[in-house]
This record gives structure tokens, C-alpha cells and sequence, in this order.
């Protein structure tokens, strides 16, 4: 199987999959998400959606556990604590909706992936986001459900997840652990729910593998730099940019959904 991925790849795809795993690397290590955004954005360009989901999966484990424990494995395990309820929540609701990936259609499966993208990134770019709030059972039951949901069809959990941190109120560097540590088991769970969905087979964790020293190159170079970086207009730039990415992939569905109203009004 491997090799009939790599057969339909010219030398130009994987030149293009290396450096779309190097952005997601550098932009997660700039901003502390947005991995399995860029990885989709990109990859489905050149790949179907079930092979991008795929490819990004263990870059997204390995990443997030680094970025997890940074401050080390007291820190990690005090995110653990503070934050079980949702992290329970988030895992179970993984499990249940990543058996939807491998029977969406992919154009509407393309559709709600940049619909989601657009809408999170206009929101970041008009500065708006949640009322201030209290961490408690059912914020985190809520907040959980829709990541472990959006996570497990598309890979994405990232918007909700920032949105419910900042509107806890979260400090900058306990916000980039708590997001490695909640990305990081929900990538676990992610593995062992694609197993099961049968978009993680052997010749696809190969796939997934080859991206894990761009990623983690790309991270640690954006780490590096991050204090350079994180302005105002970097992370205006970075959200005018998702945005183009979710209309590039809306677009397409928006003409498939067309058809299909056209047809069931023939029918």
C-alpha cells in the first residue's frame, strides 16, 4: 500500500508535503496550535482528505507530547488534574466521531472543514471571542464535547480549545502546556480511533511518519523565535491566512452541494 502512495506521488507532491509539514511545525511553535490545520489545509491539496488525516496524526502525538512536557512532568500532570473532566469528555467523543471520517464525502467533508477554519479565523481576526468565564463541570463537558467531536472527524480541535482557555483567562505559558497536554491525548486517542476506522492502517503511519522531523524541526525553530514573533500583526497575518485556506476548501463544496440540490430537484 505504501508503495501505491508513494507511486502516485510525483517528486513536486512530496517536495510540497515536506514543506507543508515544516509550516505546520514552525506555526504550531509559533503560536502553540494550529498543527492539524496547516497539515490538512495543505496536504489535501495534493492527497484525498482520509490520506491527509492520516499524515498528520503522528507528527500531531509527537509534537504535542514535546510541547507538553516543556516545563516538565509536574506541570504536565497538574494540566492533567485541572483540566480531567474535559480531556475525559474530549477522549470519549473522539472515539464515537472519528468512525464518521471514512464515510463523509469528501467534498462535504472539505465543505465543514473551511467553514470551520474561516469562522474561527474571522473571529480572531475581529478580536472577538467568549465572555470571561469560571473553569466548571459544565463548561468543560461543552467545550469538551465539541473539540473530542471536530477533533476526531477532521483532526482539528484546536478553535474550541483556544477559545475556552482565553476565556479562562489562561497566562500565555500555561496555556501552550495545557494545549500540548490536551492535543497530546487527544492525538492518542485519535490513533487508536483511526485504527479502528481503518484510516491508520501500517502503510499510512508510514505516510504519517515521514512528516515527524519537518514537524518537529519546524516546531523547534518557531519555539526558538516565538518571543520574535508573537505580535499583533504575525498573528494577523497567520489568521488572514487560514482564512484563504477555508475558503479555498468551501469553495469546491459549495459547487457539490449545487449539483446535488440540482439532481434531487430533477428526482
Amino acid at each position: 500500500m505504501m508503495d501505491v502512495i508513494v507511486s502516485n506521488m510525483s517528486q513536486w507532491h512530496w517536495f510540497v508535503a515536506i514543506g507543508v509539514g515544516y509550516c505546520a511545525g514552525f506555526i504550531k511553535g509559533v503560536v502553540g496550535f494550529a498543527m492539524p490545520m496547516v497539515f490538512i489545509a495543505g496536504l489535501s491539496l495534493i492527497v484525498p482528505p482520509e490520506l491527509a488525516l492520516a499524515g498528520l496524526i503522528l507528527p500531531t502525538v509527537i509534537t504535542n507530547i514535546w510541547q507538553a512536557f516543556a516545563q516538565g512532568r509536574a506541570a504536565a500532570w497538574q494540566s492533567v488534574k485541572c483540566f480531567r473532566l474535559f480531556l475525559i469528555t474530549g477522549l470519549v467523543c473522539v472515539l464515537i466521531s472519528a468512525q464518521l471520517a471514512s464515510v463523509l464525502p469528501d467534498m462535504l467533508f472539505l465543505g465543514s472543514l473551511g467553514g470551520l477554519i474561516v469562522c474561527f479565523s474571522l473571529l480572531q481576526l475581529c478580536g472577538l471571542g467568549l465572555p470571561m468565564m469560571r473553569a466548571g463541570p459544565k463548561a468543560s463537558i461543552i467545550f469538551g464535547s465539541i473539540a473530542g467531536l471536530l477533533g476526531g472527524v477532521s483532526g482539528i480541535w484546536g478553535p474550541p480549545i483556544v477559545a475556552y482557555l482565553t476565556a479562562l483567562n489562561t497566562n500565555k505559558i500555561e496555556q501552550m502546556r495545557v494545549q500540548g497536554v490536551i492535543y497530546g491525548l487527544g492525538a492518542v486517542a485519535l490513533v487508536v480511533a483511526h485504527i479502528g476506522s481503518g484510516i491508520l492502517t501500517l502503510a499510512t503511519a508510514q505516510f504519517s511518519a515521514l512528516f515527524v522531523l519537518p514537524a518537529a524541526l519546524g516546531m523547534w525553530l518557531g519555539g526558538a523565535d516565538s518571543n520574535a514573533h508573537r505580535s499583533n500583526s504575525v498573528s494577523v497575518g497567520y489568521s488572514a491566512g487560514f482564512a484563504c485556506d477555508g475558503l479555498v476548501f468551501a469553495a469546491p463544496s459549495r459547487v457539490w452541494l449545487g449539483r446535488c440540490w440540482r439532481a434531487d430537484k430533477r428526482l
